[in-house]
């Protein structure tokens, strides 16, 4: 990727647009991409449905005056006491914990621990749960208390900007259809794209190809086939779209210090349009979609 490990995910290696490494834009992947068979796509259903019960599960625990590791031992309790199942982070490239949580200027890849949500925060919570050899993997944002109206604004532009990315697929788009959608319309909102990071395949694998980047050029890229799985997760900055990893390796913040919001799913791609894998109980119900 272009930096020393230990490897981040989110991103197959080498994603960082540093100077001297390779554009992921002309790295060749059709041939990895792997297509889901029917039984696998069930699989991955299921994966998707209890990444998504896990989601439903910790949002009424996120309260002023909790702490993030709190937050990631109910998660953890779940996913293995009730779940039967793994949690993918855990150990996963030596990631300590088994969800990641995101708090303010943390773009991604926030280490659980012994922080204390406060009135006004704005806090990602990134789950994937691996089922029978399947993964999900879908993040949420979540107000603390009373949250301001820039960063509400910024968590709803960014949910809006991922479902931006969501309506583009069909079998035939391309993945660069994908990334334009989702770049016109947060840059439209006076906000920023992060380009280090990316979406990323996933089935058996925690990441697979393709890069699902969230900015780039109608036309280009992948063309999108029924059986693909894949992730949507934008990460949208108030300020520039720089970012830093701090010195633990793993968590990932805003070079100028502003908001930044994520939100992510799990599609699969059908042979008429999309199929969201990682939707909550409340949207399965509803049958909705922003």
């Amino acid at each position: 990727m272009g930096l020393s490990p230990p490897v981040k995910w989110g991103l197959t290696p080498p994603m960082l647009n540093l100077p001297g490494t390779r554009s992921p834009m002309l790295m060749p992947r059709e041939s990895q991409v792997t297509i889901k068979t029917t039984e696998e796509q069930a699989l991955m259903r299921r994966s998707g449905r209890l990444t998504a019960d896990v989601l439903d599960l910790i949002a009424p625990h996120v309260q002023a005056g909790v702490t993030t590791g709190e937050l990631d031992k109910i998660c953890h309790d779940h996913i293995v006491g009730r779940q039967d199942a793994i949690p993918a982070p855990l150990d996963y490239k030596g990631f300590p914990k088994s969800i990641c949580t995101s708090i303010n200027h943390v773009v991604c890849h926030g280490i659980p621990g012994e922080k204390r949500l406060k009135s006004g925060d704005i806090v990602n919570v990134d789950v994937t749960v691996i089922k029978d050899g399947f993964h999900g993997d879908s993040s949420r944002m979540f107000p603390v208390g009373k949250v301001s109206v820039q960063a509400e604004r910024l968590c709803r532009i960014a949910h809006e900007s991922m479902w931006e990315g969501i309506r583009v697929v069909r079998p035939g788009a391309r993945l660069g259809d994908i990334g334009h959608a989702i770049q016109r319309f947060v840059e439209a909102q006076g906000y920023s794209v992060v380009r280090e990071f990316c979406g990323h395949g996933i089935g058996r694998g925690f990441h697979e190809d393709p890069q699902v980047l969230h900015y780039g050029e109608p036309g280009t890229g992948l063309v999108l086939e029924p059986g693909m799985t894949f992730t949507i997760e934008p990460m949208v900055n108030a300020g520039r779209r720089n970012v830093k990893v701090l010195p633990d390796g793993w968590t990932v913040v805003t070079k100028d210090h502003s908001l930044s919001a994520q939100w992510e799913h799990t599609v699969l791609v059908t042979e008429d349009g999309v199929e969201v894998l990682t939707l909550g109980a409340v949207d399965r119900v509803s049958g909705s979609t922003p």
